[in-house]
């Protein structure tokens, strides 16, 4: 007998009444219109089963920190930094695992199961990384917690910040991470980012480095990044995370930059909510989008996914770890409006992300862990479009939470009596 038997669901391409079969945590069919005895039977009526959302970019150290010490007046994500180095020196190890520990509680509840987070490893204590790492820990039996070292206040910048990072990495964060553009000069970032790969070349390690957030057209890491991929044979191993820089490049390099990045596998990470907000505001008008060349990195053949980056911290008071919310703002920002560019922004924040991450046995196939969100949506545009509901949320066959659906009920003369913001 089936541990749980999923019926009529609509599968993110497109195929309709499906069944899905699990067993022992694991999705041994799917197929249509089956029937089996089961010990869970669920009836999707249609709606959209989808693999679970991935964040492969985000602060969890920093997350619910909003309005401590201050508020960040200015929105630039120097002024963050700032506000960043003013709270550490007052972070207790408890109070930080407890904001960790909601926000998870905040992702599992809109199906977001898997998050990689950069965890400061700026200051010679690692306070963020001890309490991470218990937060990882904790979380294990439900949400896939990924974490890179990350120096914050610059590598080369910071007194001890390599062997900051050596440390954290000796404790078990999984990943080297760096922030080229924050070093004092351009060559010294480029430095940092040769040293870091190195590092991570050692130790057999996967990379996944801040490049370029920045409105400057001629902060080029991503570049560095690229030929230190190539140079060490980390391909596929390799994350640039932001790049806002591209938005502001001339396009004659941007057509030289496209082609060396699919050629190193450097796979990009923007963050469409956060590159927004901070990036354009030094500009009066016209103001700058300042998120990366999406679409065009996806031409090129770049593995291209969405991170939310920070839920109420000091760069960004908004948030919720809706991941559909991030797709929806990157395809008004990247003006993939067409049905193929609104489906390859779901994909941004399921399939890409989970590519991005290395995520093994994931997705809606035979021998995939039975991780799955039931949405109420029809298919994965109108899943966007609506911010859809997270009906039910399950991890390797159990079920770890379910939310009533969004219906309002109308009294309206000659109307119907309710309405969930479908076309008829």
């Amino acid at each position: 007998m089936l541990d749980l038997l999923i019926t009529n669901a609509t599968l993110p391409d497109g195929r309709t009444g499906m069944s899905v079969a699990v067993q022992a945590g694991r999705i041994t069919e799917v197929t249509p219109g089956l029937t089996a005895a089961a010990g869970d039977t669920f009836d999707a009526a249609g709606y959209l089963l989808s693999p679970p959302f991935c964040d492969p970019h985000f602060h969890m150290d920093s997350t619910l920190s909003y309005g401590r010490p201050r508020v960040n007046e200015s929105g630039t994500l120097l002024e963050g930094i700032q506000l960043w180095g003013e709270l550490k020196p007052t972070l207790k190890i408890d109070d930080l695992i407890e904001r960790a520990l909601t926000y998870c509680d905040w992702a599992v509840a809109k199906g977001l199961l898997a998050i990689r987070s950069h965890v400061d490893t700026s200051d010679p204590g690692l306070l963020p990384v001890e309490a991470l790492l218990e937060v990882k820990r904790r979380v294990a039996p439900y949400l896939d917690l990924q974490l890179v070292a990350f120096p914050q206040d610059g590598a080369l910048r910071t007194k001890g910040g390599v062997d900051n990072l050596k440390r954290a990495l000796d404790l078990g964060v999984d990943i080297v991470g760096g922030i080229p553009h924050f070093d004092r000069t351009m060559s010294e970032g480029a430095a940092s980012v040769k040293l870091l790969c190195e590092i991570a070349a050692e130790r057999g390690k996967f990379v996944d480095m801040h490049c370029d957030e920045s409105d400057d057209p001629l902060s080029r890491h991503i570049e560095t990044l690229a030929f230190e991929t190539q140079r060490l044979s980390l391909q596929g191993r390799v994350t640039g995370s932001h790049c806002t820089s591209m938005h502001s490049m001339d396009n004659y390099h941007a057509s030289k930059l496209l082609p060396l990045i699919a050629e190193s596998g450097v796979s990009i990470v923007a963050n469409p909510l956060v590159n927004i907000t901070l990036q354009g505001r030094h500009d009066t008008y016209p103001k700058r989008r300042g998120m990366t060349r999406v679409p065009e990195l996806m031409a090129a053949g770049v593995t291209v996914a969405f991170g939310h980056d920070c839920v109420m911290d000091p760069w960004y008071g908004m948030g919720s770890g809706d991941m559909l919310e991030v797709a929806h703002m990157g395809l008004h920002v990247a003006q993939m409006t067409s049905r193929q560019g609104m489906r390859a922004c779901f994909d941004a924040v399921t399939t890409s992300a989970a590519k991005v991450m290395h995520l093994q046995r994931y997705g809606i196939e035979p021998g995939c862990d039975a991780s799955f969100v039931l949405l109420q949506a029809r298919d994965v545009v109108e899943a966007i479009r609506l911010r859809a509901t997270r009906l039910k949320v399950w991890n390797k066959g159990k079920l770890l939470a379910e939310s009533g659906p969004a219906i309002a009920r109308l009294q309206l003369a000659g109307r119907p009596s309710q309405t969930e913001w479908r076309r008829v």
